[in-house]
């Protein structure tokens, strides 16, 4: 009886070791076809050259549909469409900013600061606002200087923690000061906010991102400051000179605007009524092109649909590429598409996004069962080759967290090499040229490869 249990597990793992021979095979095909294609590529210099920045609710907004219909239609997609979701329209305007430090006895001294408003911020009145500045260092510091902010530009000292080896860690720390850091103020009466860019680059180019107000304290103008700038500013106030800032800002909410998720498919040959989501938001703030935030997570997830197009490969499931609308201000296109399918009674069975920025990819994280996990985690051997060395425990995207919240449906990220991204992410410099061909294509082929084994062999296979 021993005997015939292991002969049995031998020819089990036999033909484990055959199949991922053939899949390891696949991949290969794969990788020879995306490695070598000018799609990707293309397609991401039309979005980011041709239509520019797609702010929800601005032409380019518009612009950027039309354009990922027609890519996934060239992809090869079997049905294309939009689906409307109503997405925030909040406008800059035309804004200036300089700081003027008081001079005992003299001509004060007039200094330009490049400066952008935080995204979601008021503005000021017509006439800006001319105030004395107080450096607050941290949440703690705000506190126990809260009674002299009153009337006063709050200037947080917000440091991107370079010791972090995750940037995404530095980002949510040094972030909290853009989200929270405005309406903390307010509570202690400072009249606006300004903070160091959330980012640790070593040029000036300051980075939006949006501000959440809570709607117990007034609302205040809100912006960050290039980080030259910022250490320039910060310095002079830890040398206790009078400095006192002016700001003027158009920024504004007009009324909600008809946006759209661009979606398209392939569909299942066994399971069409499954659906496996792939996607990047279309949307951008508004000062940059968007390429790696999140024009080459659209391309990444176009490719997927093309990639397995052009294999020949008939997936099982409906593969379905989305492109969401309004991710960075709103996220109504993430949530639009979960509460939809809810509605429908739709079943997800997986869901990948990109939105990390197109570089060279390390690993993916997920969200589901931890067994699961385990039992996927015998693929990354077939990944390794091509770059990803890591399936982590934790991971999705902001638009297809809906779906995990509403539907219970397991989620993965894309994580590509961070060390980069946040010198470009919400700033200016976000642009095509930022983008290498080669990283981004191995973005995609990884991307397709995770979607050809899931839909191949689901999430309960042991193989």
């Amino acid at each position: 009886m021993k005997g015939f249990v292991w002969l049995a597990a031998l020819l089990f793992s036999q033909a484990v070791a055959a199949q991922h021979q053939e899949d390891s095979v696949f991949f290969r095909k794969l990788a020879d076809d995306v490695l070598s294609s000018p799609v990707a590529y293309e397609n991401l210099r039309v979005l980011c050259k041709s239509v520019g920045p797609r702010l929800a609710g601005s032409p380019g907004m518009y612009k950027a549909e039309a354009w990922g219909a027609e890519a996934l239609k060239a992809a090869g997609a079997d049905k294309v469409w939009l689906q409307e979701c109503m997405v925030p329209h909040w406008e800059r305007g035309k804004e200036e900013s300089w700081y003027t430090i008081g001079a005992v006895g003299g001509k004060a001294e007039k200094n330009r600061l490049d400066i952008l408003a935080l995204g979601n911020s008021v503005g000021t009145n017509q006439d800006g606002i001319y105030l004395p500045a107080i450096l607050i260092e941290d949440f703690k510091d705000l506190d126990a200087k809260k009674d002299l902010v009153k009337g006063k530009i709050v200037v947080y000292n917000n440091i991107f923690n370079p010791r972090n080896l995750s940037t995404g860690k530095s980002y949510g720390e040094s972030g909290a000061y853009r989200r929270q850091g405005p309406s903390l103020a307010a509570k202690y009466g400072a009249a606006a906010v300004m903070i160091r860019s959330v980012s640790a680059s070593a040029d000036n180019h300051p980075h939006t991102g949006t501000t959440s107000y809570d709607s117990t304290y007034p609302k205040i103008p809100a912006a960050a400051i290039g980080l030259k700038d910022a250490d320039k500013l910060i310095g002079l106030l830890r040398s206790g000179k009078e400095v006192k800032i002016f700001y003027r800002s158009e920024a504004r909410f007009h009324p909600d605007a008809k946006g759209h998720n661009v979606i398209g498919e392939i569909t299942g040959s066994e399971f069409p009524d499954r659906f496996i989501t792939v996607g990047g938001h279309l949307d951008s703030w508004d000062p940059a092109e968007g390429a790696h935030d999140d024009g080459a997570g659209c391309v990444h997830s176009i490719e997927v649909l093309r990639a397995l197009k052009a294999s020949g490969y008939k997936p099982k499931h409906t593969i379905r590429i989305v492109l969401f609308a309004n991710e960075e201000n709103g996220l109504r296109g993430g949530n639009k598409y979960a509460e939809e399918a809810k509605g429908k009674a739709e079943k997800h069975v997986f869901a990948l996004e990109s939105d990390a920025g197109g570089f060279t990819p390390r690993s993916f994280g997920f969200t589901l069962a931890k067994d699961k996990l385990e039992r996927i985690r015998a693929w990354v051997p077939l990944f390794v080759p091509y770059g990803v060395y890591q399936f982590s425990d934790g991971g999705g995207g902001a638009d297809i967290g809906p779906l995990n919240r509403l539907l219970g449906t397991p989620l993965a990220g894309l994580s590509p090499d961070g060390s980069r991204y946040f010198d470009l992410h919400h700033a200016r410099n976000d642009v095509f040229e930022q983008v290498n061909k080669r990283e981004l294509d191995m973005g995609a082929l990884n991307m397709t490869m995770l979607i050809y084994m899931i839909d191949k062999y689901g999430l309960e296979s042991k193989n």
